[in-house]
């Protein structure tokens, strides 16, 4: 039960998939939550999520927002791997500069940023990495090169002795109620255009949303506590079992009673592909986002899976999945999706 002398925890984008999961596992906890979006999200509020509306970008909205707050899970970003450049960099750069400085200057103890494992792509395979993997020297659209550097800016500011922060990578999050990755998966297959890139055998790692939250707690829990480890360091979060990504596809369409599509792609003729579009769409100043581009080519027909060693190290972050137990339980979410 939240009393009044819980610590208050601010959390960004508290509206979207992973944020509103992020602050029903901190009431649970027992915290006073603060939540700041754009949007209004009436279900959170009646949770007990305090609301604030307003841009990150905003000096006085963060201002009002960081009064009496000791730590932040700042999940507020611009999504996507189509647009202009400059607006991914005010929301995800200029955004999370405002959100960290106003953090420092309310005296906040820990911030945690919910980054992506995309900073670290750059066009080739990714088998088991872990965080030691730098940045790449070319980036394949704005999404994660502005993830990237508001990384960077936000694990500099960790502090000895003062703010405490860290970088959590969470890798294809999914669960009921996903807005985004779900649902197109489903309409594509729909409506025909879902095609196997590469040979579909390839691993990649995904997350559960709840399991992202529990990561998202464990981190801040460890920056508050009084011998912190993870101050200053990224870490990848997945389910910790690494799966075919067409077996995964194949699992999902099932249970929304689809089948998966038989037609393959070569990655390399999609990436061409997807190249021929983004240059036609530029061309065309559209701004709808391509049916392919070279960045989703690439993470569908290439393997990329993470080490999550330095997260049950660093914060126990120690996740245990049954993704056909979960599936079952999406069910009936997944077979409205289809439209049943």
């Amino acid at each position: 039960m939240v009393t009044g002398d819980r610590p208050r925890i601010l959390v960004t984008g508290y509206g979207g998939f992973l944020g509103a999961a992020i602050c029903r596992k901190l009431l649970e906890e027992g915290f006073r939550v603060r939540g700041l979006s754009r949007g209004s999200y009436p279900k959170m509020t009646q949770l007990g999520v305090e609301a604030i509306q307003g841009d990150i970008t905003d000096r006085a909205v963060c201002e009002r927002a960081f009064g009496d707050v000791v730590g932040v899970v700042h999940t507020a970003a611009l999504a996507g791997v189509w647009g202009k450049a400059k607006k991914y960099e005010e929301v995800n750069v200029l955004g999370t500069q405002q959100v960290l400085e106003t953090a420092k200057r309310a005296g906040c103890r820990a911030m945690v940023y919910t980054s992506s494992p995309s900073v670290t792509f750059g066009g080739m395979a990714q088998e088991g990495i872990d965080e030691s993997v730098p940045y790449p020297k070319r980036w394949l659209c704005h999404y994660p090169r502005t993830k990237a550097i508001a990384e960077r800016m936000v694990l500099d500011a960790n502090q000895d002795g003062g703010m405490q922060t860290c970088a959590l990578r969470p890798h294809l999050i999914w669960g009921a109620g996903d807005p985004h990755l779900i649902p197109r998966l489903i309409e594509r297959c729909k409506q025909g255009r879902l095609a196997r890139i590469g040979s579909g055998d390839q691993k990649i790692d995904t997350v559960h949303v709840d399991l992202a939250a529990d990561a998202h707690w464990l981190a801040l829990k460890n920056l508050m506590s009084e011998e912190p480890r993870c101050g200053g360091k990224p870490y990848f979060i997945t389910d910790g079992a690494p799966i075919a990504c067409w077996d995964w596809i194949t699992m999902i369409l099932n249970h929304a009673g689809l089948s998966p599509p038989r037609r393959r792609i070569p990655t390399g003729i999609a990436y061409g592909v997807g190249a021929m579009l983004e240059w036609y769409y530029g061309v065309a100043g559209r701004q709808d986002e391509p049916p392919m581009t070279r960045f989703v080519a690439l993470q569908l027909g290439l393997p990329h899976y993470f080490s999550i060693q330095a997260a049950g190290r660093d914060f126990g972050y120690h996740p245990r999945i049954d993704r056909i137990g979960m599936l079952e339980q999406m069910k009936p979410w997944l077979q409205q999706l289809r439209g049943l």
